[in-house]
């Protein structure tokens, strides 16, 4: 109670006097938040329902569907709108957001309050910094999230099923090491059932679907995006990356039919319909399968990214952190300061995992209350000990749509060869790269 009556009371002094010291956040009775349109945009909204039973001003959430959400936010961008307070956005925007102008400068309000110190190390630099190794920070990291995996324990801990597996690949049947394990698991149990499937693997062409699927075997092969002096020839193309996409489509090839156009929402349905025996998905949209929604709730366990021939273990990065608005005036600006302030502290952040979101406290993280609160937070924490990233310089979107579309005539229409498509890919990438001035030609 009285942890309670103190946090009331700093709330109630940053509203009179702003956490700069100023009077101009007093008259602000309400905020938006704008986020994509998925479960934790919910978890936030009754965490801002708190913020307005603690203070008085009602926090609003708009929630814009993930596959318009970036270009609803470049077309307000744009035109400099005032619609939105803050913003939630990908980690893969702040090079963008921070050159044109769009984001505050928050690192002498985080460093001042110490709230730059109460989030993982990993979070602060893919959610909040720019330049990479600046110290410059721009979001709040907010929802932590990354890619793992789901697994039907039943099907794995068969007695028949392990012994056979046992004698058709020489090893025991268990949640797989690498890669080539998972690899070996897909295929013994595509067909082992009538309707079964091995995997469910992310090919949607939309976004950055099946870029951040390919990227959990791309990274732990040992490939990378760019070298050191931002080049992708020889890079993009490199025997790791041809490697690891042809693995990526052998996965594809033990998926159920229908999931060619496939993500969150399709990984969830292929294991709760009893048609994949493991599935990949972001770990925000693990809650699911933790319901009765699913009808495999009791026999449903999780794991961390297998690793690649070199031992290294990556996993695409998700999640997101919260953003200024530059755009909106002082008093609007200092009353969202106040609002991340409030939503940083560790008892919000407490609430905000009891309720499903994600967080990148560090307290929290570890503690054992947020370790045995789900099945899958265990693999999370983990998880966020090895996550990557892809491009998060301005023109990371231009980058990104050739990336998507020579994945997709790969993987999914299974055009040409891996070396192909990624010889293609790294020749556009490499244009726009020089075009952009990125880098020299």
């Amino acid at each position: 109670m009285l942890k309670k009556f103190a946090l009331l009371l700093m709330v109630a002094l940053l509203m009179v006097m702003g956490v700069g010291g100023s009077v101009v956040a007093q008259d602000v009775t309400e905020l938006t938040i704008w986020w994509a349109q998925w479960a934790p945009a919910d978890f936030l909204q009754q965490v801002g329902n708190d913020y307005e039973a603690a203070t008085g001003i009602k926090v609003t959430v708009v929630q814009t569907p993930w596959g318009d959400f970036y270009n609803r936010v470049g077309t307000e961008w744009a035109a400099k709108g005032t619609s939105y307070d803050l913003i939630v956005g990908d980690s893969q925007w702040v090079g963008q957001g921070v050159t044109q102008g769009h984001y505050v400068d928050l690192t002498d309000f985080m460093v001042s309050n110490g709230i730059d110190k109460t989030v993982t190390p990993a979070t602060l630099q893919y959610y909040g910094e720019y330049p990479p190794g600046s110290g410059k920070y721009y979001a709040y990291p907010t929802e932590g999230d990354a890619n793992g995996w789901a697994y039907r324990k039943d099907l794995f801990e068969d007695e028949t099923n392990k012994a056979d597996f046992e004698a058709a690949y020489g090893y025991a049947l268990d949640i797989p090491q690498t890669w080539e394990q998972l690899r070996d698991i897909a295929e013994f149990f595509t067909g082992r059932q009538e309707g079964l499937y091995g995997v469910a693997v992310y090919t949607q062409d939309d976004y950055d679907a099946i870029t951040m699927g390919f990227e959990n075997i791309f990274f732990s092969y040992g490939a990378d995006w760019y070298d050191a002096d931002y080049n992708v020839l020889g890079v993009v193309n490199s025997p790791e990356a041809v490697a690891a996409l042809e693995l990526y489509r052998e996965l594809y090839q033990f998926a159920p039919p229908g999931t060619n156009d496939a993500f969150f929402q399709e990984m969830n349905d292929a294991f709760t319909n009893g048609q994949a025996a493991m599935i990949m998905n972001y770990f925000a949209f693990f809650p699911a399968l933790d319901s009765d929604a699913n009808p495999y709730r009791d026999a449903t366990g999780y794991f961390v990214m297998p690793t690649g021939p070199g031992g290294e273990r990556f996993a695409a990065l998700g999640g997101q952190g919260i953003s200024l608005n530059s755009y909106i005036d002082d008093a609007r600006k200092q009353a969202s300061l106040d609002f991340i302030l409030w939503f940083a502290q560790e008892d919000t952040q407490r609430r905000w995992a009891e309720l499903g979101g994600y967080t990148c406290n560090i307290n929290v993280l570890e503690s054992e209350e947020f370790l045995n609160q789900t099945p899958y937070n265990r693999a999370f924490a983990e998880t966020m000990t090895f996550v990557k990233d892809f491009w998060n310089i301005p023109e990371f979107g231009q980058l990104l749509e050739p990336t998507q579309r020579y994945l997709s005539s790969y993987i999914v229409a299974g055009q040409g060869t891996a070396q192909e498509a990624l010889d293609a890919l790294a020749e556009e990438q490499d244009a726009i790269l020089v075009e952009t001035g990125v880098i020299q030609p």
